[in-house]
């Protein structure tokens, strides 16, 4: 969410950040919320020449009730009265005006720095650099359920009889390798100087709309029935939320924290579901980072986080690439996004396995989330990135590795994790 006062102040601006994010249909909207801002601060206005009245009254009533003069104080109190029904009226026009330019200002996207391409979806995403060779074995790569399949490790057909389509088992040294992963991002990012939480897998709707969009948690998060509760996409969700409605002091800065959780998510739309893989499903898990930090040092955060993800997946001999999101592909509240995608030898191109974005002060200002500075409270930045998301990141794993005779190679950083396994032989 923009500030009202820059929306005020430079309509054109926000208005053209709409069309560059080919979203029209909201350009309505910025001149809504002037005429509601005009119409709400003329309320406020009348709402303080009212209070103004009633205190002089009030004074000239005590005044009055001193000297004796009882009737003209009556008299005055019937005006109060009066006043008191005016500013009840006006106080619920105000909130009115108040909860609408709200809801408008929260459709309405944030501004996308400079540096983003101008494109519709992701077909338009910039390639900006590569990281590793991106080699072609001369031997077939099966696709990664036949892979798993080979070692026994993975069971759909029982997770389909037991939660559906979208669900999956991991099984003996597959989900092994599967948690090697994430116990290794986990002591990688430590190491690194994330702090590590574990947080609540479910959070209220007040937190769901303020880290993400309406477009977003439509097509995302599950709700629990009856309760104020929805499982959480993301643990970003969560872990900015801890947050919310904190005062942090400037000294505090910046907080950098790194979380693991399982993930559930719809999938709504073109996408769907994978059938027989494991690319796109309802239940995942994840290490995440978010960084909270001063405005000015956001970019500057932005860059080290998408390079670790770089650095992590390079580590288990995984070549990679970094795309710049365009501006149609980003969600509303996101500044600078980009994509780091895995080499699939398999396929012989890249696919997504973590997405790092900058969001500026849109959902510390949702949240509430401000830093006490010498000169009064201000919002600070929110980031967040994908350490690893698996089983997006086992494919990358096994496919990169994988053998001819079949086997899986164990990344060596990943071993101890292993209990010192080197390979992992088909028991097919």
């Amino acid at each position: 969410m923009i500030d009202i006062k820059f929306l005020r102040e430079n309509p054109d601006i926000v208005k053209q950040n709409i069309k560059n994010k080919f979203q029209d249909e909201k350009l309505v909207l910025v001149d809504e919320v002037i005429d509601l801002d005009l119409k709400n601060r003329q309320a406020q206005l009348n709402g303080d020449n009212l209070r103004s009245e009633r205190k002089s009254l009030s004074n000239e009533i005590g005044n009055l009730m001193k000297q004796g003069k009882k009737d003209e104080a009556e008299s005055i109190k019937a005006k109060v009265q009066e006043i008191n029904a005016k500013l009840e009226e006006n106080e619920k026009l105000e909130a009115k005006y108040s909860e609408e330019i709200k809801q408008r200002m929260m459709k309405i996207p944030n501004i996308i720095d400079p540096s983003v391409p101008i494109g519709k979806d992701d077909s338009e995403n910039v390639e900006v650099q590569r990281f590793g060779d991106a080699v072609v074995p001369n031997f077939e790569i099966p696709h990664h359920a036949d892979i798993i399949a080979n070692f026994n490790g993975l069971d759909k057909e029982s997770a389909g009889r037991t939660s559906g389509v979208g669900f999956y088992y991991l099984i003996g040294d597959i989900a092994r390798l599967h948690e090697a992963m994430l116990a290794y991002a986990r002591d990688y990012m430590i190491d690194n100087g994330f702090t590590y939480a574990i947080p609540p897998f479910m959070i209220r709707s007040d937190v769901v709309t303020g880290v993400m969009s309406f477009e977003e948690m439509d097509a995302m998060m599950y709700k629990i029935e009856g309760e104020d509760l929805f499982l959480i996409g993301t643990s970003e969700h969560s872990m900015i939320g801890k947050f919310k409605d904190q005062i942090i002091k400037k000294e505090e800065l910046p907080i950098c924290m790194t979380s693991y959780s399982p993930c559930f998510r719809k999938e709504i739309g073109s996408h769907g579901l994978e059938e027989r893989g494991l690319y796109r499903v309802h239940q995942f898990e994840k290490q995440e980072m978010i960084v909270l930090c001063e405005p000015e040092d956001s970019m500057n955060w932005y860059n080290k986080m998408w390079n670790l993800t770089v650095n992590l997946f390079r580590s288990w001999n995984v070549p990679v690439r970094q795309l710049d999101c365009c501006s149609g592909d980003m969600a509303d509240l996101k500044v600078k996004s980009c994509d780091i995608e895995a080499w699939s030898p398999r396929q012989q191109k890249y696919f997504e396995v973590c997405s790092c974005s900058t969001l500026g002060d849109a959902q510390a200002r949702r949240l509430g989330i401000r830093v006490k500075g010498e000169k009064g409270n201000y919002y600070l930045h929110t980031l967040n990135n994908t350490v690893v998301a698996t089983p997006r990141g086992l494919i990358a794993v096994l496919e990169n590795n994988y053998n001819e005779d079949g086997s899986v190679t164990v990344p060596e950083i990943l071993r101890p994790y292993m209990g010192g396994l080197e390979k992992i032989l088909p028991k097919k």
